[in-house]
């Protein structure tokens, strides 16, 4: 079976059940109007009158660091403000400086501060540091399954989630549906995430709750079983009132399902009165491009700018920016280097990807074509990447492939958005 064949076959197994199943669900204003309240978020701790004046460069109190840098975590997980992060980052830094017991704790700790801020090789480095040190071996083979996952280290990350198989582990259970969902495999992941929901709650444990019914209504949008993914947003809305992911899943509900740009922007607009994140902005300008307001798609692209370019955003933004400089500056050098940086730090079909859209952009059409057949075809499956594929192929005239991945690509207007019906009707 060739890699079309294959590719073809894929598709339609993830694509099959989101068809036309619930074209009918609509969303109820009623629902959520409870949590579009804009007060802003309490970011107050006792610990930092406590312990935050503690974190100087001669200070040894090592609890504080620790305490401090979760605090701080909380905070971002709030605001969005990229500060909160930063100061985490250096809190665990010293703590991880001056620990002689419990170090590797700090290192995992660390590591998923990088994770987090997608400095992805730096997180590799010090979660081997960890597992050279010893103690929590679970969580180390955990935290590198998680680290070679996000490089395209894939080989290695499935060894390290074949050493982890307990099915009565909320962990394992969730990399077993990332690990799955990068397979294509979406009715696994799904049962996978039903079972490590289900686990979250008998165990009632709030966190990791609200993390199951934000992840799992993720992967209902992409099933295509709107009304699933909807009541768990609100299932995540009713533990914490103020979750501005859970908020921007129903306004992508309202937008993409529903085409109600209006409705969605009023979500969005309550939710970035108090939570501060580039994104965001982009996703109310593609609203109203949607809504044929230039105006201020321009101004929101201007504030996804003005944010974006804050030095402590690092890499976090890169995918972003280099769609930013090709659709809307066409800078194409520029980003055809960051594309490139992006490889460098993880070389997955996601970077790759962007690779693909910079050629194809400035008319290479070849470099393209080379960079899809040999990085993207049966690689990944995510719609966004079968649209770069579909739309190189046909820039190389080859029709016939254009064709099969169209019928496909047309299944998934969903997760791809009202912008993309009409340019996908014209491949």
């Amino acid at each position: 079976m060739n890699k079309q064949h294959i590719l073809i076959f894929s598709l339609t197994a993830i694509f099959l059940c989101s068809c036309t199943k619930e074209k009918t669900f609509k969303s109820n204003v009623e629902d959520y109007n409870v949590y579009l309240e804009t007060n802003a978020p309490n970011t107050a701790s006792k610990y930092f009158d406590t312990w935050n004046n503690k974190i100087t460069k001669d200070s040894t109190e090592l609890m504080s660091f620790g305490i401090v840098a979760g605090e701080y975590e909380r905070n971002f997980g709030k605001t969005g403000n990229i500060t909160y992060l930063k100061k985490a980052e250096k809190a665990l830094t010293k703590a991880f400086e001056i620990a002689n017991i419990g170090k590797e704790n700090y290192a995992r700790g660390l590591a998923r501060n990088y994770i987090s801020q997608h400095r992805f090789r730096e997180a590799l480095k010090m979660a081997e540091i960890a597992d050279s040190i010893g103690g929590g071996k679970e969580e180390t083979q955990a935290l590198l399954f998680d680290v070679h996952l996000e490089l395209g280290n894939y080989q290695t990350a499935a060894s390290y989630l074949d050493s982890l198989k307990n099915m009565s582990s909320f962990g394992y259970l969730i990399r077993a549906a990332k690990w799955n969902d990068y397979k294509g495999d979406l009715d696994t992941t799904i049962k996978l995430m039903e079972q490590a929901m289900a686990r979250a709650e008998s165990s009632n444990n709030i966190s990791l709750r609200l993390w199951s019914y934000t992840n799992i209504a993720d992967y209902y949008g992409h099933a295509g079983r709107i009304e699933d993914s909807y009541r768990y947003y609100l299932k995540a809305l009713k533990l914490d009132p103020k979750n501005a992911y859970a908020k921007k899943g129903l306004a992508w509900i309202v937008f993409s399902h529903e085409k109600n740009g209006v409705e969605a922007l009023r979500i969005l607009d309550a939710v970035t009165q108090n939570y501060v994140a580039p994104d965001y902005y982009l996703l109310k300008a593609e609203i109203y491009d949607f809504l044929g307001d230039e105006d201020k798609k321009a101004q929101n692209l201007d504030a996804y700018f003005n944010l974006a370019k804050n030095p402590y955003y690092g890499q976090m933004y890169a995918a972003y920016n280099v769609e930013f400089l090709l659709e809307h500056t066409k800078d194409y050098q520029k980003a055809m280097q960051l594309a490139f940086k992006e490889i460098e730090s993880r070389p997955t079909p996601e970077t790759y990807n962007l690779l693909a859209k910079t050629y194809l952009k400035m008319g290479e059409y070849k470099k393209a074509l080379a960079v899809v057949e040999d990085k993207l075809v049966a690689k990944s499956y995510e719609p966004t990447i079968l649209w770069t594929t579909a739309e190189v192929y046909k820039a190389n005239n080859e029709f016939d492939k254009v064709q099969a991945l169209k019928r496909e690509l047309e299944t998934a207007f969903y997760e791809l958005g009202p912008n993309a019906i009409e340019p996908i009707k014209n491949l």
